[in-house]
């Protein structure tokens, strides 16, 4: 049995446990929901395998972790595609990062961790979901407070903004700048779902760009009528700026072209 979550389907149990120590994208074991749509095994102490296709797709229809059958191009899935983009973008940037030996690699890490939970919360519409759905899918706020301690500590070293900075400052830099970019378009995909109430608000915060380090940024805070608070998009934008300081590249600053 698996749940619809980015990346593929993912058991509750697993996200609740294995998801938060090993971030596995697949678990065989968990409630009903995802594209296989069977129906629950007795428990066996044997390993089962775990098949990565369904044969349940062909006919552009998922499924959500409440078991609701959707069309693939719904709002839902747009957006968990998009956020399994955006852990993918930040898995290679991990690469660059770690060959260069940031401290900061943990951090990463654990973001796509908890944007696994974000994932599972996404996947559980909350027009379909039942109490027991939402109390396991919940996403709670302590995340978007690690990531504003985290912005915190890295801005301190930095030097101020006197201008805007263009995706730049070395391998490492850029592409963190890319994940900065996939993260704001994964939150343009999570706010109308926000707005519709299917999904938790918290989400929509955990990828929020506040406006304060980002041009065009802080336009969820405004729609939503939220604090300004930081979040991944800054904490991305924080790093690539760390990571170019660190590594002594040149970050490259806007120009307006002469008329």
């Amino acid at each position: 049995m698996a749940v619809w979550t980015f990346g593929g389907r993912l058991g509750l149990r697993g996200r609740l446990g294995g998801c938060r120590l090993l971030c596995p994208r697949f678990q065989s074991f968990g409630p009903q929901g995802g594209e296989d749509g069977d129906r629950p095994q007795p428990s066996s102490k044997a390993a089962k395998v775990l098949k990565i296709y369904t044969k349940t797709g062909d006919k552009g229809l998922s499924s959500t972790f409440t078991g609701e059958r959707r069309p693939k191009d719904d709002q839902v899935f747009e957006a968990l595609g998009t956020t399994d983009e955006l852990s993918s973008a930040i898995g290679f940037a991990m690469e660059l990062i770690t060959e260069k030996g940031h401290t900061f690699a943990e951090e990463l890490r654990k973001i796509q961790c908890t944007l696994q939970d974000v994932g599972s919360a996404l996947a559980t519409p909350r027009s379909s979901a039942r109490e027991a759905h939402l109390k396991h899918t919940a996403f709670q706020e302590e995340p978007i407070l690690e990531l504003e301690q985290w912005i915190d500590k890295y801005s301190s070293q930095l030097p101020p903004l006197t201008a805007f900075i263009l995706p730049s400052g070395g391998k490492s830099s850029s592409a963190l700048h890319f994940c900065r970019a996939v993260c704001r378009r994964a939150e343009r995909r999570v706010v109308p779902l926000v707005q519709m109430g299917e999904t938790d608000a918290n989400v929509a915060k955990f990828l929020n760009s506040s406006g304060r380090a980002e041009p065009g940024a802080g336009a969820t805070c405004r729609l939503l009528g939220w604090r300004s608070s930081p979040g991944l998009s800054d904490y991305l934008f924080t790093v690539a700026r760390y990571a170019a300081m660190k590594e002594g590249s040149q970050e490259k600053i806007y120009k307006k072209r002469d008329v």
